[in-house]
């Protein structure tokens, strides 16, 4: 009998070891993983909410900058991170293009992580170097197609959506451009100002301070609809590729096993820091929308992502890496 109740008890402990966990969370500093290189839009926003959903908890957020293979080195070192809520990946959209991009993962995309929440949703740009002499997207596809393979964009790595939304450009305009490796968007804008590339997709975020003051040409939102904050530049489709739509979102993922009450906590937080006063504005001027959605929502969108994104590497027939 007295055996009995032992192995109840000892159970009954092991079933409350995450609880306790999540009791005592956080009590030391909490990693923030990047997969892309300082200065670019992921990084600005890891440490804007970073900063805040550190003051919110008493504890630091520390973002460090994990960049390569088109942000799977740094998710890689989450996946297979103790899941305590200590380590927390902020990755994009292309966590959902990497499954049907690569041929083998060093993680499994949807096993391996415990989804967060979406942080935000954004458009990216087409843009164009001032010396190349491109004003328009009807003037890029002309160009590319008197001299196949002649121009060159920036690229922030295989796999990452602004290398697959120039590559579905291309495809729907049957244009030939070739890609010019860069560590992030950060160096792309820095090339496309220096005139070393003649366009590139980049994040909205970090172009509109950029074209507004001259230094690069915004040609087209890869959005659905245009952007507010630089309402005089059409839409691609408006552009003359009817139906062309690719978008980009942010978001927060944690090792799978992390205790749910953890995951929650975190996602709680991060929703409140989205909503201060003085983090809207900047989200806005950012070209953000800030979202904070629960934990189950954003795992449902992120199957739904890659689903949807292993449907357009197959269309535009983008060979497996």
């Amino acid at each position: 009998m007295r055996m009995v109740i032992a192995a109840i008890a000892a159970a009954l402990i092991a079933f409350n070891v995450p609880s306790a966990h999540a009791q005592n969370y956080p009590n030391r500093p909490i990693r923030l993983i990047v997969p892309f290189a300082a200065g670019g839009a992921v990084d600005v926003l890891a440490r804007l909410l970073g900063g805040k959903v550190s003051d919110q908890l008493g504890q630091p957020v520390i973002v460090e900058n994990r960049p390569g293979a088109g942000g799977t080195l740094g998710a890689d070192q989450v996946a297979k991170s103790p899941p305590d809520g200590y380590t927390i990946l902020q990755n994009t959209n292309g966590a959902a293009i990497a499954p049907a991009l690569y041929n083998t993962l060093p993680f499994d995309a949807v096993n391996d992580f415990a989804p967060v929440t979406q942080l935000v949703a954004s458009n990216l740009i087409l843009v164009a170097s001032p010396k190349s002499g491109i004003a328009s997207l009807q003037q890029l596809i002309e160009q590319a197609r008197r001299e196949p393979g002649k121009l060159n964009y920036g690229s922030s790595g295989l796999g990452n959506p602004l290398h697959l939304t120039m590559e579905m450009l291309k495809h729907a305009t049957g244009i030939d451009i070739l890609a010019v490796p860069f560590r992030g968007d950060a160096q792309i804008n820095a090339a496309l100002i220096a005139g070393d590339v003649e366009v590139a997709v980049v994040p909205l975020a970090t172009a509109v301070p950029l074209i507004q003051d001259g230094r690069i040409r915004g040609l087209a939102i890869t959005g659905a609809k245009r952007s507010p904050t630089v309402s005089d530049i059409p839409t691609v489709a408006e552009s003359g590729v009817p139906g062309f739509i690719s978008t980009s979102w942010q978001g927060w993922f944690m090792a799978a096993k992390t205790p749910a009450p953890i995951v929650e906590r975190i996602q709680q937080e991060t929703a409140k820091a989205l909503a201060l006063p003085d983090v809207r504005p900047r989200l806005a001027a950012m070209a953000y929308d800030g979202i904070g959605n629960p934990p189950n929502e954003f795992a449902a969108y992120y199957k739904d992502e890659i689903a949807k994104f292993t449907k357009v590497i197959a269309d535009a027939e983008i060979p497996k890496q």
